[in-house]
């Protein structure tokens, strides 16, 4: 193993939802990549045992933190994290989300609220705290997961996921010219915990699922080449470009033959 010159302090990132699947993979690229990592989740058992295992594995330094990101207090410390000078953060990586089995008007709209502020209140406030100290000083890269489910119509999830999207492309327009990148990485099916943990199963035929490892991977070189919007896979790259010229109302009307509603 090479040793490394400490009078060079090793960036950092931050990645949400750090505990399991996609944020997992990115903790670990990250770290192998030479960067010291604050891990967020709700997990502490499997934020501490991560941290146990990127601090071994690659010399890193990891930094545990817990939160609910549903919880504005809780997001509150995340975000004053990403704020804070003496401990900058390069990499902010916003993984955190869910989703939920229940059609939207068969769930109860508290669970739905939730799941809206993970996945589109989260972003917004992280990103925000993170891209105003990475401007002021001039270098950083914001990661946002979204996904191709952004440019369906199937439900609140699909919805937000769009949002992400698009917030993404407004930001890293806004961010043009002051050395920070922003990049939304936009996944189909992922070999993960996701499917397993919302209920949903493991839907379509096996060449459509992605290896998460390889899909981190992919992601963290397109932001080096500044690349605003990450689609891994040939596969999906092929479906995205389909997606953005196929008329709206066939999207609505194939969901609906696909769901029986």
């Amino acid at each position: 193993m090479q040793t490394r010159d400490t009078a060079t302090p090793r960036p950092t990132a931050l990645v949400t939802g750090a505990s399991a699947g996609i944020g997992r993979e990115f903790a670990r690229e990250l770290a192998a990549r030479g960067h010291d990592l604050v891990v967020v989740a709700r997990d502490a058992a499997r934020l501490e045992k991560l941290a146990a295992e990127l601090t071994s594995s690659h010399e890193v330094h990891v930094e545990v933190l817990v939160a609910d990101l549903s919880d504005r207090a809780a997001l509150g410390r995340v975000a004053e994290r990403l704020s804070d000078k003496a401990r900058p953060i390069e990499v902010l990586v916003n993984n955190a989300g869910y989703g939920l089995k229940g059609s939207f008007l068969r769930n109860d709209v508290a669970d739905e609220e939730r799941m809206f502020d993970v996945l589109t209140r989260a972003v917004l406030v992280l990103s925000h705290a993170a891209a105003r100290s990475m401007a002021a000083r001039g270098h950083g890269s914001v990661v946002n997961v979204s996904s191709v489910a952004g440019w369906l119509a199937s439900g609140t999830y699909s919805a937000a996921k769009s949002w992400v999207t698009v917030f993404t492309e407004g930001l890293s327009s806004e961010l043009a010219g002051t050395g920070v990148t922003a990049t939304a990485l936009c996944p189909g099916f992922t070999r993960t915990e996701f499917q397993q943990r919302a209920g949903i199963g493991t839907p379509g035929p096996q060449f459509l699922w992605l290896d998460a490892s390889r899909l981190v991977r992919d992601c963290l070189d397109d932001v080096e080449r500044g690349r605003v919007v990450s689609v891994p896979g040939l596969q999906y790259k092929a479906i995205a470009a389909l997606l953005h010229v196929a008329p709206r109302p066939l999207l609505r009307r194939r969901l609906r033959a696909s769901t029986g509603r």
